[in-house]
């Protein structure tokens, strides 16, 4: 991470092309005493890059045992099957999220021409208040559900530290901003979950587009403010 060495916690900026475009987006490894969790695995596409990342911290692939999603769009769960070929991992989503991820249903915000990204299963199913241990300290599951019916947002009290998912927007200048209208069918009811977040002690955050920001709960309630207004 930049500006700040959180021991156990790495962004992996990903480029990546993804519907034609090419962007960055950030997963998150965690270090845990049985391996890796990994927030959120990428597009299609993006496990080359993931695994250099890896290496470049000492890891293989293998050593994913547990993959988080923090919600079921294709830049965030697309590149999971391909993963899963090359690990033993197993996969956590939100009930409300499964079953986009298993293909009982077509992700929301794909159209009739895409070709979604490939189904897999999910063996544990989140819910806000779950804490696994970690090196970083317990990582505990927040629903923050707006952006997706069952989308969640990771949390870790002992850094004061928010892996944000979409919930939150890292901006260039490090700092954030808050959930984009045009990706989140349900703008109420993420604007509710910007509210819990800035209940929480939070120094710093991880946005999935943008990355690394230095900023956290003062500035997630300057959001509420202004996008409540």
């Amino acid at each position: 991470m930049q500006d700040r060495e959180d021991p156990g916690v790495h962004v992996l900026s990903l480029s990546v092309e993804h519907g034609g475009r090419e962007f960055t987006v950030s997963p998150t490894a965690v270090e845990t005493e049985r391996g890796l969790v990994l927030i959120d695995a990428g597009p299609q596409g993006a496990v080359g890059s993931l695994h250099v990342h890896l290496e470049s911290l000492g890891y293989e692939l293998e050593d994913v045992w547990l993959v988080v999603l923090t919600h079921h769009d294709a830049d965030h769960a697309g590149a999971l099957a391909t993963l899963l070929e090359r690990t033993d991992a197993v996969v956590a989503a939100h009930r409300a999220e499964t079953p986009f991820v298993t293909g009982e249903r077509d992700p929301l915000k794909g159209s009739e021409d895409d070709d979604r990204y490939p189904p897999v299963s999910v063996d544990f199913e989140l819910a806000g208040g779950v804490r696994i241990p970690t090196l970083a300290g317990p990582m505990e599951v927040l629903e923050t559900p707006g952006h997706t019916p069952g989308h969640v947002s990771i949390y870790f009290p002992e850094g004061e530290l928010l892996v944000a998912g979409d919930a939150l927007v890292a901006d260039g200048d490090e700092s954030l901003s808050g959930p984009k209208p045009e990706y989140t069918p349900e703008m109420d009811r993420a604007l509710e979950s910007v509210a819990d977040l800035a209940e929480l002690e939070i120094e710093h955050t991880i946005c999935h587009h943008g990355g690394y920001a230095a900023a956290g709960t003062d500035r997630i309630r300057e959001i509420l403010d202004r996008d409540r207004e």
